[in-house]
């Protein structure tokens, strides 16, 4: 399979770009068509130099709850020695494009294209821009949700171009998911994979679950249903689903539709709504 990484367009639209477009935000989910991931809404942070991101989602009442998304673009010699303020914070690190040197606790891993990390809560780490060009990648945070009697997780350092999907069952390699952390690991409470689909394969029934999604689409073409509607989505643009919005899908290119794929998991239900303490 020939992989390919979508990344924000950035730039502005021309005057005379007509006005509508795909944009969708409901209770049940969003859709940010890469069309709107101009340089008007980048952003930056404190700490990183040369440096700009798109917030794909955040934690928000009636929008994401869980999890933070940037994609970071970072130019050559850029980064920070101090990236994360909240030391409650797990991360994972997804690149696209380029290449950059990230270190964690005193050890320095090189990431490509493809390459994943995940970074445990508490960790001192820093990321510096290598190569001539920038570095594109994903960063999704979360606050970890402590178990007493298990230890946070270890830091991860991959590649996806090593790893060999796990095909749904009775699917083959028409419709698999490239899984950095091993499911049975319950130290975890995220995880972040690469689905995959093979050109017209479908997600054929409506999945109805309690995980909260955020989806990037990194190749391809698909239609994706999202609780009552049905969208077109490709490579650049980004879903959002509320827990329980039923979705499902199927592949509508040439090419293999594939996507980043957000979750929480392996953690109780919480037993109250809104501000921790209250009632």
């Amino acid at each position: 399979m020939t992989r390919s990484y979508a990344r924000p367009p950035g730039g502005h639209p021309k005057e005379k770009q007509l006005l509508s477009g795909r944009s969708v935000c409901s209770d049940f989910h969003m859709v940010m068509p890469r069309e709107v991931m101009r340089d008007i809404v980048a952003s930056r942070l404190p700490h990183w130099a040369a440096t700009r991101l798109w917030v794909l989602a955040r934690p928000l009442s009636g929008f994401a709850e869980t999890f933070s998304h940037y994609i970071m673009e970072v130019q050559a010699g850029g980064g920070s020695s101090d990236p994360e303020p909240d030391a409650r914070a797990e991360s994972v690190l997804f690149v696209t494009h380029g290449e950059c040197d990230l270190e964690v606790e005193g050890i320095s891993n090189r990431l490509q294209p493809g390459g994943f990390a995940f970074i445990p809560p508490g960790r001192r780490w820093a990321l510096r821009a290598e190569g001539e060009g920038d570095c594109v990648f994903h960063w999704i945070r979360k606050r970890f949700e402590v178990i007493p009697d298990l230890d946070p997780p270890n830091a991860i350092f991959l590649n996806e171009a090593d790893i060999t999907p796990t095909p749904m069952p009775e699917y083959g390699d028409r419709w698999s998911t490239t899984r950095f952390v091993d499911p049975d690991d319950l130290r975890h409470d995220m995880h972040v994979n690469i689905v995959n689909f093979a050109p017209g394969a479908a997600m054929n029934f409506l999945e109805t679950h309690v995980m909260e999604h955020g989806l990037y689409v990194l190749q391809g073409k698909g239609v994706y249903r999202l609780n009552q509607d049905w969208v077109e989505v490709e490579a650049g643009d980004y879903m959002w689903l509320r827990a329980f919005c039923p979705q499902a899908c199927y592949a509508a290119g040439p090419s293999p539709f594939r996507y980043l794929l957000y979750k929480d998991v392996n953690r109780h239900a919480k037993l109250w709504s809104g501000r921790e303490g209250c009632c």
